[in-house]
Formats: C-alpha cells, sequence, structure tokens
C-alpha cells in the first residue's frame, strides 16, 4: 500500500511539472538557507566550547562604580594576582597570568615568519586544554621553551617533528621547542594565538614590570585566567573576591574613590555577553536573535509557498477523491495518501536543500568571516532535519488530507461541489505575510547600507592613501629611526615616515592626572608618543597652531590636542596654554604647552564620538612601536613598495617586511556593520524569490482555474489590459496591505538598531516608498506574464467542452 501511495505521488510531480518545480525548488532555497544560518547559529552559540573546561573557566576583571561614573576593566594591577595566589587561592583549581597578545618574530636558520603569540603561566595549556600534537601540556615548565601551532611549526620545520628544535626569537632570545599544539578554530578567543611561551620568560624582558609594577595598584596591563573549583559557581566566588583590589589601595586616593569590585567573567559569556566601553555589549546577542529569526521567516517563507500551492493544487482533485470513496477507499487511506505525497515532496526538498547548503557553504564562511563546516557526524543536525521534514510534511499535507478527504463523494461526481468563496482567504493571508516579511527586509537593508555609508563619509581628519605602517617587532628596529628615514627618502619612493605609539587606526594608550587653566579631567585621555614628522606623513588637519618642530627644541615639552580635548577642555584659544600631567601615580609631575589644534582623527570607532587625545614628542612620556610611511604619490605602489622593502632588508634584515596598508586596516572598522548589510541584503533578495516564486504558482493556477470566464469575457470584448488588470488586482491589493504592515515594524525595528550609534543616518519616508514601490514592481512582473498568457489565450481552445 505504502508502495503505492509513493508510486501516485511521483506520478502526480511528474503530471505537474511546473508546480512541482516551484514547490520543490522554493522549499530546497528555504530549507538550505535555514541549513546555513542552523551552522552560523551554533558556531556563534558554540563558542569557546572547544576547550573542554569552559564551564569552569573566567577573566578576573573589576567593576567601577564610584566618581559617578560606571565601567569596566579587563586589566589588572599585577600585585591582583599575588593577592589571589596569596589569600583566595582555596577557590581556585587554577590562577594564570597572560600577556598581551602581540606580533613576534620565529627565525629557525634561514626563515623568518611573524606570528601572534603570548605568555602563559606553565598551568595554562592543560587549563585550555590544548589539544597536543607533539608533546605534552607540561611543555612551558622550562623558562626557555616555546610551544607552536601545527600551522607555525609546519611554516618554520615543514612536516618534521621539531620538539627540541631550538628557534630565535626577536632575533635575541633562543628557546626550544616542547610541543606542537592543533591550531584553535575561529570560534575560540585564542584562535589568533600561534605560539606560547612562559610567563617568566616575558617578565625577563620586560623590566619595567619588576621595577615599578610588581607593587603597583595603579598600572593595569595584566590579564588573569582563573579555574574554579567543581562544586563552586562564578557568583559565589565574585563575591568572596570583589574586595581584593579595593582593601589594598589605602594610598591610592584617586582609585580606592572609584571603588573597583573585583569580579570572575565566565568564559561561556565572553564571547556573546562581552563589554564595550565599560558598559555591557548587548550587540552581539541582538545579531544571534536578528539573524536566526531571519533565517525562520526565510524558511517560513517557503513553507508558506509550499503550503499554498499545496492547498490549491489540491482543490483540482476533488473527482480523484470522489471516485477513490466511491470505488471503497477509506478516508483514512485518502489521508495517508495525501500526507505521504507531501512528505516525499519535503524530502526530495531536503535532498536539493543539503546539496545546495554544501556548495554555498564556502561563500557563506567568507560573507560570515566563519570556518564552519557541515554538522555530519553530528546526531542533533540530523534529528532536528528529520523533525522538521517530518513537521513541514504534516502540516502542508493535513489540509488536503482532512478537507479534501471528507467530500461526499455524491456531490463531488454530480458536479455539486463547491470550494467556497472564503477559501482562499487563508492562501492570502500567507501571502500578506510573505511580502510583509520581504518588505521589512529590503527597508532593513537599505537602512543598514545607510548606515553604514553615514559612518563611511565622516571626515577622517588625515590622509589614508599611499600610507602603510609596520610594527616595530624587535629591538633592531630601535635607534635607527633617522638613518632608516633618511634613506627611504632618498629612495624617492617615500615623502616622509615616522614613528607613533599604536597604529594610526587606534587609540594606545590612555592616561588621566591631567591639569590646565581652570580644569582637570580624572577621565582618560588618548594619550599618543609620535616622532616630529608624524603630523606630515599622516596629514593632520590643523584649525589652530603648529605642528612639532625639530627645529625648536622646546616642542620636546610640546604637545598637539585633538578639537575634543579643546572642547573637554573648554579652551577657546588654547595655544601656548601650560597642561601638567601628573604622571605616574603623581610622583612625577610633567608640564607641557599646547602648540596645536588638529582635526578630530576617526581612530576608534567611526560609528562612536572622538575621544579627547593628546599627542606627544617620543621620549620619557612614551615608547613608540610601530613605523608609518607615507609613500611619495608621483610613484606607482608596485614600484614604491620593492624599494621600500629593499631599505629595510639593507637596515634591518632580522626582521620581515611585513606592512599594512592604513585604508584596509580602517575598512575593518566597517566589518561587523558590513558583514551585516550583506546578510540582510542576502536575505531579503532570497524572501523577495521565494515569496515571487509562490506569486508566480499562484498567478499561474488562478489563471488555469478561470480559463472559461477568460475565453467569455474576450469574446463579450474584453482587452487584454481589461484582463490583466483582473488578473493581477487581487495580488497588488494584497501587496499594498503588505506594505502597510511592514512599514512600522520594520521602522521600530531599524529605530531600535540604530539607537547603539552616536553617528546615526535618519530613516526617511523615502525609503519606505521606494521599498514599497519595488515590491509593487516585482509583484506585477511576476504576475504579469502569467496574466497576458492567460489573456491571449485563443477562446474557441478555453470554451471548448471537456
Amino acid at each position: 500500500m505504502i508502495r503505492n501511495y509513493y508510486k501516485i505521488a511521483f506520478r502526480n510531480l511528474l503530471k505537474n511539472k511546473g508546480y512541482s518545480a516551484i514547490n520543490i525548488g522554493g522549499l530546497a532555497v528555504g530549507m538550505a538557507v535555514a541549513i546555513l544560518i542552523g551552522l552560523w547559529l551554533y558556531d556563534e552559540l558554540s563558542f569557546n566550547r572547544y576547550h573542554t573546561r569552559h564551564g569552569s573557566i573566567a577573566q578576573v576583571m573589576t567593576r567601577f562604580t564610584g566618581t559617578g561614573e560606571h565601567g569596566i576593566n579587563n586589566s589588572m594591577p599585577y600585585p591582583l594576582f599575588t593577592e589571589l595566589k596569596n589569600h583566595y587561592q582555596n577557590n581556585f583549581n587554577n590562577l594564570v597570568r597572560v600577556s598581551w597578545r602581540q606580533d613576534y618574530i620565529l627565525s629557525a636558520g634561514d626563515k623568518k615568519i611573524s606570528r601572534k603569540g603570548q605568555f602563559w603561566d606553565k598551568e595554562a595549556p592543560d587549563m585550555l586544554s590544548l589539544k597536543m600534537i607533539h608533546g605534552s601540556h607540561a611543555g612551558l615548565a622550562d623558562p626557555y621553551s616555546i610551544m607552536l601551532s601545527a600551522t607555525t611549526a609546519k611554516s618554520l620545520f615543514g612536516d618534521q617533528n621539531p620538539v627540541n628544535r631550538t628557534l630565535k626569537m626577536n632575533n635575541k632570545i633562543d628557546v626550544r621547542v616542547t610541543g606542537v599544539y592543533e591550531d584553535m578554530p575561529m570560534n575560540s578567543h585564542f584562535n589568533e594565538v600561534k605560539f606560547v611561551s612562559p610567563f617568566d620568560l616575558w617578565l625577563t624582558q620586560n623590566t619595567w614590570i619588576e621595577e615599578r609594577a610588581t607593587q603597583d595598584w595603579s598600572n593595569h596591563f595584566l590579564t588573569i585566567y582563573a579555574e574554579i573549583k567543581p562544586e563552586d559557581n562564578f557568583s559565589k566566588v565574585s563575591t568572596i573576591i570583589k574586595d581584593a583590589e579595593l582593601k589594598n589601595l589605602t594610598n591610592y586616593k584617586d582609585q580606592a574613590a572609584q571603588r573597583p569590585q573585583v569580579f570572575l567573567h565566565p568564559m561561556d559569556n565572553w564571547h556573546l555577553h562581552g563589554f564595550n566601553r565599560g558598559a555591557a555589549d548587548a550587540e552581539p546577542v541582538r545579531l544571534v536573535w536578528t539573524v536566526g529569526i531571519i533565517g525562520a521567516f526565510v524558511l517560513l517563507l517557503a513553507c508558506i509557498n509550499f503550503m499554498n500551492l499545496s492547498t490549491a493544487r489540491s482543490e483540482k482533485r476533488a473527482k480523484e477523491v470522489g471516485i477513490r470513496k466511491a470505488i471503497g477507499s477509506l478516508r483514512t487511506q485518502l489521508v495517508n495518501q495525501f500526507l505521504s505525497e507531501s512528505l516525499l515532496v519535503v524530502l526530495i526538498a531536503f535532498v536539493f536543500a543539503i546539496l545546495m547548503a554544501t556548495a554555498l557553504l564556502s561563500w557563506f564562511n567568507d560573507l560570515a568571516a566563519k570556518q564552519m563546516s557541515m554538522l555530519w557526524g553530528n546526531p542533533y543536525f540530523w534529528l532536528s532535519s528529520l523533525s522538521f521534514v517530518l513537521v513541514t510534511g504534516l502540516l502542508a499535507g493535513s489540509y488536503p488530507a482532512l478537507y479534501l478527504s471528507a467530500f461526499q463523494p455524491v456531490k463531488v461526481l454530480k458536479g455539486a461541489f463547491r470550494v467556497g468563496r472564503f477559501a482562499t482567504i487563508p492562501r492570502k493571508v500567507l501571502v500578506v505575510m510573505q511580502f510583509t516579511v520581504s518588505v521589512t527586509l529590503i527597508i532593513s537593508t537599505i537602512v543598514i547600507i545607510r548606515q553604514i555609508q553615514i559612518a563611511k563619509n565622516r571626515p577622517v581628519g588625515y590622509t589614508r592613501d599611499g600610507l602603510i605602517m609596520l610594527r616595530m617587532v624587535s629591538d633592531d628596529f630601535y635607534g635607527k629611526y633617522d638613518l632608516l628615514r633618511d634613506e627611504l627618502k632618498a629612495t624617492g619612493a617615500v615623502s616622509e615616515m615616522s614613528e607613533s605609539m599604536g597604529t594610526v587606526t587606534n587609540v594606545a594608550s590612555g592616561n588621566s592626572g591631567f591639569e590646565w587653566k581652570n580644569g582637570n579631567a580624572e577621565q582618560d585621555f588618548g594619550t599618543l608618543a609620535v616622532t616630529h614628522e608624524h603630523g606630515k606623513t599622516v596629514g593632520w588637519q590643523f584649525i589652530k597652531g603648529r605642528d612639532f618642530s625639530r627645529e625648536i627644541a622646546t616642542d620636546s615639552s610640546g604637545i598637539v590636542i585633538n578639537e575634543a580635548a579643546m572642547k573637554f577642555m573648554k579652551l577657546e584659544n588654547p595655544i601656548g596654554e601650560p597642561v601638567r600631567w601628573k604622571w605616574y601615580r603623581g610622583d612625577k609631575v610633567l608640564d607641557y604647552k599646547i602648540l596645536g589644534v588638529i582635526k578630530n582623527m576617526i581612530m576608534e570607532s567611526p560609528y562612536d564620538a572622538i575621544e579627547p587625545t593628546i599627542f606627544f614628542v617620543k621620549g620619557h612620556n612614551g615608547g613608540v612601536d610601530w613605523i608609518n610611511i607615507k609613500m611619495n604619490p608621483n610613484m606607482s605602489t608596485s614600484k614604491a613598495l620593492p624599494r621600500i622593502e629593499a631599505v629595510f632588508k639593507k637596515l634591518i634584515p632580522s626582521a620581515p617586511f611585513d606592512y599594512q596598508f592604513v585604508d584596509e586596516e580602517y575598512a575593518k572598522k566597517f566589518a561587523r556593520e558590513e558583514r551585516i548589510g550583506k546578510l540582510a541584503t542576502f536575505f531579503a533578495a532570497l524572501a523577495i524569490f521565494i515569496s515571487c516564486l509562490g506569486l508566480f504558482g499562484l498567478a499561474s493556477f488562478v489563471a488555469e482555474q478561470r480559463t472559461k470566464e477568460i475565453g467569455i469575457r474576450k469574446v463579450l470584448g474584453a482587452s487584454i489590459a481589461n484582463l490583466w488588470q483582473l488578473l493581477s488586482k487581487d495580488f497588488v491589493f494584497l501587496v499594498i496591505l503588505s506594505c502597510l504592515i511592514s512599514g512600522p515594524v520594520a521602522y521600530f525595528l531599524m529605530n531600535s538598531w540604530l539607537e547603539k550609534y552616536t553617528y546615526r543616518t535618519e530613516i526617511s519616508w523615502w525609503i519606505f516608498a521606494a521599498s514599497g514601490i519595488g515590491a509593487l514592481a516585482i509583484t506585477l512582473l511576476t504576475v504579469s506574464y502569467q496574466a497576458i498568457r492567460a489573456a491571449l489565450l485563443d477562446p474557441v481552445r478555453s470554451l471548448q467542452s471537456e
């Protein structure tokens, strides 16, 4: 019996090829999107699950609530680690120190590569459950050891086992390879860490820590990770340790006034429940919900198509039901027949969806900046897929199965059966739902793209064209500034060069303790050390005063501030005004004079307000770690770069010439929003495609139903335009209704999304008008083909007797 059900189902699919293609194709597209989004959600929700003990690991952070400000600090003073280790050890299985994540030069023989790495305490590899390929978790016990990721080991040593081989770090430290670990996945907080070395080795290379930081509670630079005991929870331990810093701030009045509270931020919350500028960052969770809901709606659109066409076509089979019941078919057999056909269509669509998802996964990974793979071995994937096939098949088949199987065969076969004037209402409601979702997505996409454009059009405050930068990754860079600058300018490929603390696209340092006429600041200013030529290199735009000058000796105690700093200081004419900096716990006082004011430079997020920033000439108040090079605009990049590289290889042969274009680094600031925009565009296009696919099928069905009516109207003199209007007006009305519903919905959603931006676009009326007109035009194009085709049909053929 079951074999007969599926045999009949296949015959029906082949008999109605057009409808079958629309049904299966639309549903397959929706299911493929659902699979891709499901993989994306799984990747987001499984962040850091790679680490076996993720549920017990946390980062030590502080929350400050005093001085009228609230914020979060994830950098800890060094003595806090000692305090937790000595007085709270019973509450932890492990406490580990971790250095900054930086680029280092690794050399093995003639091979030199630059990789990001960190220095960890020896317990960290085991705590973070690194998957070892060679060696063991105890590899950091040797103070001059290094553990490499698999890709780093391959780059340096090929396919050989590198354990016990020696390499040089930053051309001055010999370290022994004690292990090779599997590269951590992209959805791990540590995925960029390509090597680790002992934390004690980092201390020996940064003598300032021993000299002034081990007992200093005001210097926040250390990252601390903790693993709690299985019987404890993070809230309980956070309560126990909350005053671990505050009780040691007797001699730090300003810091004590902030009333810092130590707490544990669980690893499971790092990705989706992190912090931004000292406040909880709700954007990652919001994005997960948004993408998940959009994916569900795209799938819903496909299911609506399937159910609409299934129910519409089922009415054509009323006589078949009547004949089957007349010759003895039971109602349960008819129900099983329709459900079997529905399940078969969904199953075929699922197979195509799997094929499409697999083919599109690489492209989707690029779009979403992920490294996802199909979860072939995950039982939850197959369980959810099977559940979806069953539920969709049963829902779509329920109407013909239950409704048509109840027909009385006598009425059907005598021609007395009528569908009823309310039979089309469910289909109309579903069409309105489809286009409401589609138009909402179109409006949202336009708003997101406009928001990105608003940020991109903001004045940057410096010149990015032809500007490159490279990190000073070893000591060989230092002390060669004048020589390097002269050699580079002599090539003709370089207009100017400078050194700076941090990159041009980032505020690398912040400090408080500034005083000026009639004012002072407890809040941090951006504080960046630069060389005299930095303004000429990056193209500072002065609105008052002048740049640093090598010819004026007193400029070593001069500063250049940005507009935001001038506004914050409330100085109408700041040139020449003295500024005092109580530097390093106030036991050093530095006096400066303001030389100039520059236009605000966008160095942080282009969507946020500019941070007040002060620039110094490099010296005792700050070091430099980046080189900035302005290439000659009259020479092509392809000619300039080899000349620049030749100078670096000559003067600094120990370091690879790893440079970055400033405009490319600046473009990364838009990455998250552009990714959202691309996803929204992708979903909107799919939603429209699926909706129009269903509309095409329904228009075809309506035209087929009204074939004889159209023939009679043509005989009575109706024009093609009259018939086109007759067949199109119902669909046009439904789309207009959808636009009226989607407008307020989209406005509410986008207005809520824009609230987090300081600089944001306006939601103009024309966006709604353009989206509505666009949806209407697409609808008319979709429906018109079937309407005009039906109107052109010869009435002799349409009115001939069956």
